[in-house]
């Protein structure tokens, strides 16, 4: 199967990472797991080979997904990437919060992976992510 792109997958819980992992890979994607927002960042920080797309879970120990999306819109080489928050925190100020923060979607966990790849693909298809990089 053709490359479709690389996937960075951040989240805390194991299951949830190999669930979006596989479905990402089946569908062609290129995909890296981090367990939280830091390992994230310092991933970010030593590659060349940017993902296209980021899912991140919020709520995560050491460094949680709000604070990884402030550093990663703050940073101008990572301010273009999208990132899709998958996440059980869905009170109404987690969506305000969501909407203030630089995230292009946000998704409810539990959630139908089929719905995440067709987010990805929107992506894609728009040409977001290492092709529109500055």
């Amino acid at each position: 199967m053709e490359r479709g792109g690389l996937i960075y997958v951040c989240d805390d819980t194991e299951q949830i990472r190999r669930l979006i992992r596989l479905n990402l890979e089946l569908e062609g994607y290129d995909v890296e797991e981090q367990a939280d927002g830091q390992e994230l960042l310092e991933r970010l920080a030593t590659t060349d080979a940017l993902p296209d797309v980021i899912t991140l879970d919020a709520q995560m120990l050491p460094k949680d997904g709000w604070w990884a999306i402030a550093r990663i819109r703050a940073d101008e080489r990572l301010a273009h990437i999208p990132v899709v928050m998958v996440t059980a925190s869905v009170q109404q100020q987690d969506r305000v919060q969501a909407q203030g923060s630089g995230l292009d979607a946000f998704v409810a966990k539990p959630f139908d992976p089929l719905q995440l790849i067709d987010i990805v693909r929107s992506f894609m298809a728009a040409g977001r992510g290492r092709a529109s990089a500055p």
